[in-house]
This record gives C-alpha cells, structure tokens and sequence, in this order.
C-alpha cells in the first residue's frame, strides 16, 4: 500500500529491506535515482529481485520542468505547449499530444518503468506548483486533450493515472511548500475543474492521484484524506472504480493533519489504495504504521503493471518515433501569433 522514494543510484541494504516488505507495493524514482539508461535498467532489476511478488516502478515524467531522467530520453515539450497548440488547430493538438503521451510511455515501457503519474489534468490558472505542467485555461480543451493523453499512454502499454483530483491549478499556493485552500463554490469546482477528470475516467484512466488542497466549501480535509471527495465524489458520483493514489505524504500541505504515521494512516481510512512516501527519511515510520495491515495492494500493483515493451534497439528503429519526436520539436517551437 505504500509507493516508497529511494536514495540513490543503487539500492542500499536498508531500501532492500523495505522492499521485501509486504506492505511495500512499489517504489518512485526521481532525478537522484539516474545517470544514464544502463544504470536505470540495473537500478530496476535490483528492485524487482528485492522479492519474489512484482513491485511497481514509477516516476514523474511529465516534460518540460517534470522530467526526471533526461540524458538518453526525449525532451518532451511542457504539456502547455500542446494547449498553445491546440490554439492554433486543435486536432493537430489532439493528435500531437497522443504522440507525445506515446513516446514518454514507450521509452519508458523499453525501460522496464511501469508507470509515470501523468497526465496533469489542473487547469492553467496560475498555481505555483503547476504553471506549464497544466494544459490549457478552459476545462474543454483540458478534457479534450486530457483524453487524447490517455488514448497515448495506453497505445504505448502504460496505465494512465490521472492529476491533482479534484483539481488543484485555480489555488495559487504550492502544496510542496505551504497549505493550500480553494474556497470557491462548490458548483464553480464541479463545472469547471473536474470536468477534465470526468473524461479521462471515460477515456480508461486507470488510476487518479489526489490533491492535498482543501476545498473549503465541500469539505474542511485535504482531498486526499477525505471520504467525501474519494468515497462519495470520484468513486459514487463519477464511478470511478480503478486505483486512487495520495500525494507525497511528505509535502507541507500534507502535514496539517500530524505526523506520517497519521498522515498514511488517514489517507488510507479515505480510502487511497496507494500511498506516496517520497522522501527516504519518513519511510521508516510510515511502514511502522501500516505493518500488518490486511489489504489488495497486490491487486493494485497488477492492475498498473506494464503492458508488453518492445526492446530500446526496437524503439529507436521505429520510424513513428522519429516521425513523432520531430513533430513534438514543432509544437515546442510554435508561437502564438501576435
């Protein structure tokens, strides 16, 4: 039930021992975690024969300022690019973010990285955490090309996970750093920011990650530890059954509620699947917290698993890679006319 962040390079004696946990269901890799395609295909390997049930590799590999592994991989194009795009012609953007979803899921797949947390569904209006991470202002255009990104990742064998849920790109602050609160109507939140959400469910995301923001007018909790956004909202109104992911419990805005071993602890009583512990410091005590516990993390685990990967020598001689990555060249350098 817990996703746990590792040091570094390669895996100490003490991560392999958090990995033959149980309660471990996978680990996110970041920047720290990468030199080059070699030492990242040996990092994997290592981890997925820390035991003998799978574990689930992820990392955050957006493009533009979310890319974790760069040296070897494609610079993917902010996905604010492709919303300027979609200015321009919109199914050229449609079809432009399939191929960019396309290649990050498949030169991740060849590396045996199961899933990236993508596509970011907030709207583009003007948080600091998420700037030109987010597609577009208007939620129509963020559905439309949000279900495009889906029809991508998927095509390439990866699960999709949708982000921030309910939305967290029309509160200014920067969870990382600092508690957020959106204080807007509830009938504002639903009409506009989830509705990206509501199509990429249709569309067959797999899985959402939640925000840590309070929306205020709905629910006094973060989202990521409320029932009523989980239990009664995505999964009773909007259906969702698939897998339902925290945030970092690390962040600030997550900390508002306790220690970790709470903030695990009540992020899974709302009823997240999955729990995030980004830093290597905290997960100590948040396995301490949840040893024991009696859950479907494997089944979770299985349901993001990636699909069948072609080889890197394969990839690269793929001339729909090339075709692609060259049209993503395009959308980056596109210019608004004046």
């Amino acid at each position: 039930m817990l996703i746990v962040g590792i040091q570094g390079t390669e895996l100490s004696k003490r991560e392999r021992a958090w990995l033959a946990e149980p309660e471990v269901a996978g680990v996110i890799l970041f920047s720290r975690n990468y030199l080059d395609r070699d030492q990242l295909r040996g990092l994997i390997d290592a981890i997925r024969s820390s035991r003998d049930q799978p574990l689930l590799v992820s990392v955050d590999q957006e493009g533009g300022v979310v890319q974790r592994f760069r040296e070897g991989f494609t610079a993917l194009p902010a996905l604010a690019a492709l919303g300027r795009f979609w200015q321009h012609d919109p199914a050229l953007a449609r079809q432009r973010t399939e191929e960019h979803a396309w290649v990050m899921a498949s030169e991740l797949r060849v590396s045996d990285v199961d899933i990236s947390f993508a596509p970011v569904l907030d709207l583009a209006r003007g948080n600091r955490a998420i700037g030109t991470r987010a597609l577009h202002t208007d939620p129509d255009v963020v559905a439309d090309l949000g279900q495009a990104y889906v029809r991508g990742m998927r095509m390439a064998g990866m699960a999709v996970t949708v982000k921030h849920f309910p939305g967290h790109g029309s509160v200014l602050e920067d969870p990382h750093v600092e508690k957020a609160c959106d204080p807007r109507p509830v009938e504002a939140l639903f009409r506009e920011d989830l509705e990206p959400f509501r199509a990429a469910l249709a569309a067959g995301a797999e899985a959402v990650m939640m925000a840590h923001v309070v929306y205020s007018a709905f629910d006094p909790r973060p989202a990521g530890y409320s029932y009523r956004w989980i239990g009664e909202v995505l999964r009773g109104e909007l259906g969702f059954a698939g897998v339902v992911i925290s945030d970092d419990v690390g962040m600030s805005a997550a900390a508002q509620v306790g220690d970790v071993a709470t903030r695990v602890q009540q992020h899974l009583q709302a009823g997240c699947n999955l729990v995030l512990v980004c830093t290597p410091a905290l997960v100590d005590e948040a396995l301490q917290s949840v040893r024991g516990r009696i859950d479907c993390t494997q089944n979770w685990v299985t349901d993001l698993r990636g699909g069948v990967a072609a080889t890197w020598d394969e990839l690269m001689d793929n001339p729909q890679r090339t075709r692609f990555i060259e049209r993503l060249r395009e959308v980056d350098q596109y210019k608004e006319p004046e």
